[in-house]
């Protein structure tokens, strides 16, 4: 039998990055694999209407005989608060039949691994999405001392940003007042500026993707104990 490992990745339509940098920080052994769900805005009401598809796309990918699947979509899978993405994670599990992870809870698990408590927020966002990203990390037990957006809903607009970008926006962080950074949205390209950020600043670095994809590796018995393990 083949030891070959299979990823799904449930996606919005206009994501462009998690299928540049999910296969380059997975083991050989591994293949990702994707389906799309409607979203051009990131916007509250896009999002929420495109989570109504996320069953049918892990359907679609359980064909593939996938080891596990991740709703990869940050603000997607906490629009609702805490709940809703374990909800989500058992709908998509039952989908499949294995493990399924949502990025909001991997998130959580990732910065809960980290020992994070106080933490800076940086994202592509508008201010209403900024606001429940941090009612959210605040319900999950974390006090964010700072969240700023660029204030951008194209997401194609997202998707075209560089992990320079983001270098830019977390090095506005002061790293003495937190004991990490998350730069959130999984089509904002990042993975490849952690470790250096990291170095720079002395504290954590955890991006959307590099969460939902450590945690994703993680349940389907292929990852590794630390989420910034990946990107050395």
């Amino acid at each position: 039998m083949s030891d070959w490992r299979r990823l799904g990745a449930i996606i919005p339509s206009s994501n462009t990055a998690v299928e540049r940098e999910f296969p380059r920080y997975v083991p050989e052994i591994v293949s990702v694999h994707a389906s799309r769900m409607p979203l051009e805005s990131v916007t509250a009401e896009a999002l929420d209407s495109m989570s109504d598809r996320a069953v049918e796309c892990a359907e679609l990918l359980s064909h593939a005989d996938v080891h596990a699947v991740a709703y990869a979509c940050t603000t997607g899978s906490l629009l609702h608060g805490p709940g809703f993405d374990r909800e989500l994670e058992d709908a998509l599990s039952a989908a499949i039949g294995g493990p399924a992870v949502a990025t909001a809870l991997s998130v959580d698990r990732a910065l809960e691994r980290l020992g994070a408590e106080r933490i800076a927020v940086r994202t592509p966002y508008n201010e209403e999405l900024n606001a429940r990203e941090r009612e959210y990390l605040e319900a999950a037990g974390y006090e964010v001392a700072s969240i700023s957006g660029l204030g951008i809903e194209d997401n194609t607009r997202i998707g075209a940003l560089t992990p320079e970008n983001a270098g830019e926006q977390v090095r506005t962080v002061d790293p003495t007042e937190v004991d990490a950074v998350f730069v959130s949205c999984t089509n904002y390209p990042t993975l490849s500026a952690v470790e250096s950020l990291e170095s720079d600043l002395g504290v954590p670095v955890v991006t959307s993707n590099g969460a939902t994809l450590w945690d994703l590796c993680r349940v389907a018995g292929v990852g590794c104990e630390s989420p910034s393990e990946l990107f050395r």
